[in-house]
C-alpha cells in the first residue's frame, strides 16, 4: 500500500519534473538563440553551457556517494545505501554526458576526438571507477556484501574528483582553464556567466528529480525483494 508520505513525495517529484522540463526548454533557447557566439571558438563553444553543468552535477553526485557510503558503513541503514546507489547511477549518467560533450568539443578545437589530456584521462578514470561501483553491486555474492564493498569503493573513488578538478592546474594541459569556481582564472562575458549559472541551476534541478525518483524506485525494489524472500 502506498503511504501518504510516498504520495506527497511523488507529487513533489512531478512538480520538480514539470519545473525542470520547462526550465530545460528555456535553457536550450538561451544557449542557441540568446547568448552571443564566442569570437575565437565560434558556435561549438555553446557546448560549454552543457559540458560544465554536467561536470558540476557529476561531482555533487559522487560527493553524495561518499556521504551515503560513509553513512551506510557506520549505521548499516538502507536509506544511506539507497542514497549512495542512486547517486552513483545518476553520477555515471552525467559523467557519460560530460565525456561525450567533451569529445564533441575536442574534435573541432583540437582536431582529434580524443587525446590523453590530464583532464580527459582523469575524467575517464572517474567514470570507470563508478561504473565498477555499479558492477560490484551487481555481481557480489549477496546484496549486503555488494553494498559493503561498493561503499568502500565509493569512498576511495571520490579521491579522483579533486584530481579531475585541479588537473588543469597540476599538469600541462590543452584543456581550457576554469572560468568559474575555486581557482578559476578565465573571464566570461556577463551574459555568458549568467547563462552558465542558469544552466547549472537547471541541471541541478534535473539531478534532484532523477536522484529522488531513483531512490524511490530502489525502495520499492527492496520491498519486492523482502516479499519474495518471505514467500520463498
Amino acid at each position: 500500500m502506498i503511504s501518504m508520505r510516498d504520495k506527497n513525495l511523488g507529487t513533489i517529484r512531478k512538480l520538480f519534473l514539470a519545473i525542470g522540463g520547462s526550465a530545460m526548454v528555456l535553457n536550450m533557447y538561451l544557449i542557441f538563440m540568446w547568448v552571443p557566439t564566442e569570437k575565437n571558438l565560434g558556435i561549438i563553444q555553446r557546448i560549454f553551457y552543457l559540458h560544465v553543468p554536467t561536470a558540476w552535477v557529476a561531482f555533487i553526485a559522487f560527493f553524495l556517494v561518499l556521504i551515503g557510503s560513509t553513512g551506510y558503513l557506520i549505521k548499516k541503514s538502507k536509506l544511506w545505501d539507497r542514497l549512495a546507489l542512486a547517486s552513483a547511477e545518476v553520477g555515471v549518467l552525467f559523467t557519460t554526458v560530460l565525456i561525450v560533450t567533451g569529445v564533441m568539443w575536442a574534435k573541432p578545437v583540437w582536431g582529434v576526438w580524443w587525446n590523453w589530456d590530464p583532464r580527459l584521462t582523469t575524467s575517464l578514470i572517474l567514470w570507470l571507477i563508478y561504473l565498477a561501483y555499479l558492477m560490484l553491486r551487481s555481481y557480489a555474492p549477496s546484496p549486503e556484501q555488494g553494498a559493503k564493498y561498493a561503499a568502500i569503493l565509493g569512498i576511495v573513488g571520490f579521491l579522483d574528483v579533486p584530481i579531475v578538478y585541479f588537473s588543469i592546474k597540476w599538469w600541462r594541459t590543452l584543456h581550457p582553464q576554469a572560468v568559474i569556481g575555486p581557482g578559476s582564472t578565465g573571464e566570461l562575458d556577463s551574459s555568458m556567466r549568467l547563462l552558465l549559472l542558469i544552466s547549472t541551476a537547471i541541471f541541478t534541478i534535473l539531478f534532484v528529480h532523477l536522484l529522488t525518483t531513483r531512490m524511490s524506485l530502489r525502495k520499492m525494489e527492496e520491498r519486492l525483494e523482502e516479499a519474495n524472500h518471505i514467500v520463498s
